[in-house]
């Protein structure tokens, strides 16, 4: 790395993506289960940047699907950490988004483009998740709005005049997502109709992870690219990461998760990173919060097993 700090945590205590309260912790949640520490056990620069303050008073046009929650809200957290997501990146090392639900990454992905953008680089995102979070503020029946970043960032419609204007979508071929099994109907139709990558955990089971990752990561080194990862807690089985809201069966297993995550270290592309759905609430003892931990030391060099 670079710059004279290798990486920069940042608090992003965001709770309005969903209506199951306790993600505003999560941010805590990971100082307190030494996640500074552990980066710098590794001989790392680690800043700790604060958190990003609750924007005062949002408020945007009414939208037609009375189903949305919390839309003034979001909006207005996602500007926010959008602007500091770009600033961070600007000043070099690995900028490090402590969530918080997964509406964060509308902000944190946005910023991060943005930077690309000027860097002339482009961004690829690697989306770790049970779910795709393809849904528009039309689509959504729940109204949840940490199921949409993913298609805002990449340009669907719908989202103008309510969420900030992207400085350019993502594109959708640079967008990879891993571990999906749980997508509503109305994404499963706008996915098939993309070029993303795409392995859930069915194909996992059939066919292993090494080497269709290793593609998208050629695909990203290939590119000259940046890659932004975006991990989701319940990417991983409820069994060993019971701090979630949205727990769904079947998800990685420790060893799968802390493989993908050498991997990426292996490849030298990460360059920025999100922790998100952590809910403490939930958790059993700091199980996942310890856990997250644990995978992101391994995001940025500790191993767990020895080379040969």
């Amino acid at each position: 790395m670079n710059s004279a700090v290798d990486c920069h945590l940042l608090g992003l205590a965001l709770h309005q993506g969903a209506r199951r309260r306790g993600t505003i912790m999560g941010p805590e949640a990971l100082r307190t289960a030494g996640l500074q520490t552990a980066l710098e056990d590794l001989g790392l620069t680690c800043q700790d940047a604060g958190d990003v303050e609750a924007p005062k008073n949002p408020s945007v046009a009414a939208h037609p699907n009375a189903a949305l929650y919390s839309l003034p809200e979001v909006a207005a957290w996602t500007a926010a950490i959008a602007a500091k997501a770009e600033a961070l990146a600007n000043q070099g090392g690995v900028p490090v988004f402590m969530g918080g639900d997964h509406a964060l990454s509308a902000g944190s992905v946005a910023g991060m483009q943005a930077a690309a953008l000027k860097a002339e680089r482009p961004l690829f995102v690697l989306w770790l998740d049970a779910h795709s979070d393809y849904h528009t503020l039309d689509t959504t029946e729940s109204g949840n709005l940490h199921g949409t970043p993913l298609a805002y960032l990449t340009g669907k419609p719908g989202f103008e005049g309510y969420f900030p204007p992207l400085a350019q979508p993502v594109p959708q071929g640079q967008v990879g997502i891993l571990g999906l099994r749980s997508v509503d109907r109305d994404e499963r139709c706008a996915l098939a109709k993309t070029d993303m990558w795409i392995h859930d955990m069915r194909s996992i089971d059939e066919h292993g992870i090494v080497r269709p990752f290793r593609t998208f990561l050629e695909r990203v080194s290939d590119a000259n690219g940046w890659l932004h990862v975006s991990l989701d807690l319940d990417f991983l089985d409820p069994g060993i990461a019971p701090g979630v809201g949205t727990p769904v069966p079947g998800g990685a297993s420790e060893r799968e998760a802390h493989l993908i995550m050498e991997l990426i270290f292996e490849s030298g592309l990460m360059r920025s990173l999100d922790l998100v759905e952590l809910n403490p609430f939930l958790d059993h003892a700091g199980t996942s919060a310890k856990l997250l931990v644990d995978l992101t030391a391994s995001l940025f060099g500790r191993r767990i097993t020895v080379a040969a």
